[in-house]
């Protein structure tokens, strides 16, 4: 069979179903926003369940031709080698023990990454990052980066840095959402930070020479039906992985 549309990865997560017929329950899920956005840019949106069977991992990544990190819960910090601090929120480790080895074998295959708010922690986390564990732990005055208004309204500035990828799409600056409390610490060895907000905080980064491997802070993919530039990221990154399907090929 010859696939037409590049095959989109969106990895997933667990809920746990609280108030139906069989409270305890666990779904498979992720938010649908990822999904629309992804198909609406002429791609095959696919949610990848979490597991932790590493065989059933590398026989996910061969199905895609790229990856979307999703968001979501806190990543756990004994898996960058911390303990807990009183301002850690809930947290699946199984995702992250699942997304960390996703990432790394999706990259290992030479196929394009892009991560979305903890799926730039994951991303970091996965080649050697940390975290700060709230956003209370900088010592610097930070603005306000958990939002309490309509996932699609620009809440604070973000400032891209010359020459990268995201300075490309969007100049020098763009208003964006912002839902997190976890930050970028220590950045992974092989990335490059691309942007940040007012107070610093981390808001993109990119892997060094591989630009088709790119993270932002915000949550795009809630801003795409009121805010056409943020379909920017998604049209730019689907071309990117049908790009390098063709390369492959």
């Amino acid at each position: 069979m010859i696939k037409n549309k590049p095959i989109i990865g969106i990895s997933g997560s667990v809920y746990k179903d609280a108030n139906g017929r069989f409270p305890g329950y666990r779904l498979s899920f992720v938010n649908e926003d990822y999904v629309t956005s992804v198909e609406n840019e002429g791609a095959v949106p696919f949610i990848i369940p979490v597991t932790t069977n590493k065989q059933v991992i590398s026989n996910q990544v061969d199905q895609i031709d790229g990856l979307v990190l999703s968001g979501g819960v806190d990543v756990n910090p004994l898996s960058y080698d911390e303990e807990p601090l009183q301002n850690q929120g809930a947290i699946l480790p199984e995702r992250d023990e699942f997304e960390i080895e996703l990432v790394r074998a999706t990259i290992d295959a030479g196929k394009p990454v892009f991560a979305i708010c903890r799926g730039m922690h994951i991303l970091n986390i996965a080649y050697g990052g940390t975290l700060y564990q709230d956003i209370e732990y900088i010592s610097e005055p930070a603005i306000k980066h958990e939002q309490e208004s309509s996932p699609w309204v620009e809440s604070h500035t973000v400032h891209m840095e010359e020459g990268s990828y995201l300075h490309e799409l969007f100049g020098e600056k763009v208003l964006t959402n912002s839902f997190h409390h976890q930050v970028v610490k220590d950045v992974a060895p092989d990335f490059t930070v691309t942007a940040r907000a007012d107070d610093g905080v981390i808001e993109g980064m990119e892997k060094k020479g591989d630009r088709s491997v790119f993270a932002v802070q915000w949550h795009p993919e809630m801003m795409t039906t009121k805010h056409e530039n943020m379909r920017k990221l998604f049209n730019d990154f689907v071309e990117r992985v049908a790009s390098n399907l063709k390369v492959v090929k």
